[in-house]
């Protein structure tokens, strides 16, 4: 049944338009766009068909070529790290305005929550002078690497419809990812390891799994592959008892002779993402256990990060996206789990709770961005750190009473920063108002700040598309700009 259906599609009008490339659907691009931009499309489907993790050229030159994005899922408290309030430490325990909340839905708060200032205390740090919360001492000492955007905005107040919105460009599932995208586009400079890696810590996926790595309706080959720093790296790489190389390329052989006969006749994208995906498996069974293995590391360079081989946590995964990033892996994705201030325990307080978490973020952060810029990879490295939305002004309901602190989810405004890649150095773009609860100055939606990413790696967001049930689709959908302040 599944051979005739693939069969039935490959005939039909609409896989002959999308797919043929000398008959009525080429001669129409041909007439609409030119000869030239005819050829280089077809070019470019070539190298997909050969290849589809062959090195291929952005719309225009890129300042970055790879990225590490570092989501800290939960969402971590801007306001008691990067948006230091004075107004509002100053009324902190008074009634929110109610013409802020009057209308406004949130996820565990209602009636008259109280303005809740920052337990933490606040300096201006580095040459850049910006305000940075006590509780983040190491990344303090590279923060005139760092673009601060304390103004970003999103639609979305609920963890999982929010982290989808933010990696995929839409709050329901089925969209590729950010990196399924930048894989896409750009193909993998390493041979032997996938083109996009994901790595998670805090004992969970992110609230949305792994939809937010997934490669939606672009072919599979795109999607992130989970590695981890504990145990077997990859699971299900390395060859069943009772088979050795040779007998397993032997197979793989069989295999993808019987798949490229199928690629002949039906022209499936997919038959190709398998081809694709069973050599790069047998490459990894090599490449793998020696790019995983932190041993190979200084113990200074351990030190540095606070990393412990065999450990599987956030410390041995940002060095591992370190060594990834060496071996030419294009898109390297962070999800550490486990920030969700609510104050509904000790841990996930923003007193001691908060401090203790960002001990085991802030220095391999910090690590990261020295280690790349001493290699000479930061350059051309874009280091991305953030959360889904941010948190609120006031006072979570569910805790409002106890003598833990904590905020409920909110969309209006939140902080993120850049390092590296082309992104601009040592500034501060964006402001709230005095109280944080709303952005003031240069709103950054979600959409926008996916604009800029996608710029930085060569890439009008507009073209960077992908036909699906009738239409072009794109990361930013029909929305989002480049954001040109934030470029160096």
């Amino acid at each position: 049944m599944e051979y005739r259906l693939a069969r039935a599609q490959a005939i039909t009008r609409r896989h002959f338009l999308r797919n043929c490339q000398v008959g009525v659907g080429g001669a129409a691009l041909a007439s609409l766009l030119g000869q030239d931009a005819s050829a280089a499309t077809s070019q470019a489907e070539a190298s997909r068909a050969d290849d589809p993790l062959a090195v291929r050229a952005p719309h225009f030159a890129p300042k970055a070529k790879r990225v590490i994005y570092l989501h800290l899922a939960g969402s971590p408290p801007h306001l008691d790290l990067f948006d230091y309030k004075s107004e509002l430490v100053k009324h902190s325990g008074e009634d929110c305005p109610e013409s802020f909340i009057k209308g406004r839905r949130f996820a565990f708060t209602s009636g008259m929550p109280k303005l809740l200032g920052t337990p933490h205390k606040f300096a201006q740090q580095g040459q850049s002078g910006v305000w940075m919360s006590d509780a983040i001492p190491h990344l303090a000492g590279v923060v005139d690497e760092l673009t601060v955007i304390r103004s970003m905005n999103t639609d979305q107040f609920n963890h999982a419809p929010a982290e989808l919105m933010l990696h995929t460009g839409s709050p329901r599932i089925g969209r590729p990812a950010l990196g399924s995208w930048a894989v896409y586009g750009l193909g993998s400079e390493s041979q032997n390891l996938p083109g996009y890696i994901v790595l998670v810590s805090g004992g969970s996926n992110p609230s949305a799994g792994k939809s937010v790595w997934g490669s939606g309706f672009l072919p599979s080959v795109y999607q992130g592959v989970q590695c981890r720093s504990q145990g077997e790296p990859v699971l299900y790489v390395t060859n069943p008892a009772g088979m050795d190389q040779s007998l397993r390329r032997a197979s793989l052989d069989a295999l993808n002779e019987l798949n490229r006969l199928q690629a002949a006749e039906l022209g499936s994208e997919e038959t190709l993402t398998r081809i694709a995906q069973y050599e790069l498996a047998f490459r990894m069974q090599l490449a793998v256990p020696e790019v995983m293995d932190l041993s190979r590391e200084s113990q200074e360079t351990l030190d540095d990060y606070g990393a412990k081989p065999g450990e599987g946590s956030f410390a041995n995964n940002c060095l591992l996206a370190r060594r990834l990033a060496e071996q030419g892996v294009r898109f390297v994705q962070l999800f550490d789990w486990g920030w969700d201030y609510h104050g509904t325990s000790a841990d996930m307080s923003l007193g001691d709770g908060l401090r203790k978490r960002c001990e085991k973020m802030d220095r391999p952060v910090a690590a990261l961005i020295k280690d790349l810029k001493a290699r000479g990879l930061l350059d051309d490295t874009l280091v991305i750190w953030g959360g889904e939305f941010g948190r609120t002004p006031f006072r979570e309901g569910r805790t409002a009473a106890s003598a833990l602190l904590g905020r409920d989810h909110y969309p209006d405004c939140f902080t993120m920063f850049m390092a590296g890649g082309g992104s601009k150095p040592g500034i501060v773009y964006g402001e709230t108002d005095e109280l944080g609860f709303s952005v003031a100055v240069d709103k950054v939606h979600v959409h926008d700040f996916q604009a800029t990413v996608l710029h930085l790696l060569g890439f009008d967001h507009k073209r960077l598309t992908y036909p699906y049930q009738g239409r072009d689709f794109r990361l930013t959908d029909v929305y989002g700009e480049v954001v040109p302040a934030l470029l160096a």
